[in-house]
């Protein structure tokens, strides 16, 4: 019998050296400890529960098609719902980035939800342009809405089953330092 880590069991890989493996470790730790404090109750309108199917509308992309949860089907998603002028999300991107550098975006995907104004979010994605994770805007405050976000940072996990794994609400002053 052959066992794995963690972060195997979550990308569905045998095939990482030591070294990426815990670096992945350690950076799924500090995600799943983010998230750990903060899960909703099922049932709660305008809210996702731990072990509820999220919306399936995550976002529009620039060029102004639905990103759907369903698109990601067999990956472990990250949906965080993030603004310019919120200093944590924007230290969270690039985290976030990193993770799914690590992990492979065959594996692990991140979408960021823009809940700015249009403009704003044009403005903003092309001066992330140099990111791999998909960069997604709230258009009418649907997924808001939809996934519950009263204040952001806000981050949901969603498994590779497709049902949501965690749920993150903020952080604490010195969490992202």
């Amino acid at each position: 019998m052959t066992t794995s880590t963690f972060p195997q069991q979550l990308t569905g890989t045998n095939n990482m050296t030591p070294m990426h493996t815990n670096r992945l470790t350690k950076l799924l730790v500090v995600l799943l400890l983010c998230a750990a404090n903060s899960a909703t109750v099922a049932g709660t309108p305008g809210k996702i529960a731990i072990g509820e199917k999220p919306p399936v509308l995550i976002g529009i992309n620039m060029d102004g098609d639905a990103v759907e949860t369903t698109q990601f089907a067999g990956k472990v998603l990250v949906v965080t719902f993030w603004a310019s002028w919120c200093g944590p999300c924007m230290k969270e991107l690039p985290m976030l980035e990193g993770i799914q550098k690590v992990a492979g975006k065959d594996r692990f995907q991140v979408v960021a939800i823009n809940i700015e104004e249009r403009d704003k979010f044009r403005k903003i994605s092309r001066a992330l342009s140099s990111l791999t994770l998909q960069i997604t805007h709230d258009y009418g405050k649907k997924s808001s809405d939809a996934f519950g976000v009263k204040g952001i940072p806000h981050m949901l996990i969603i498994g590779r089953d497709g049902k949501v794994i965690a749920v993150h609400r903020g952080y604490s002053e010195h969490a992202l330092d």
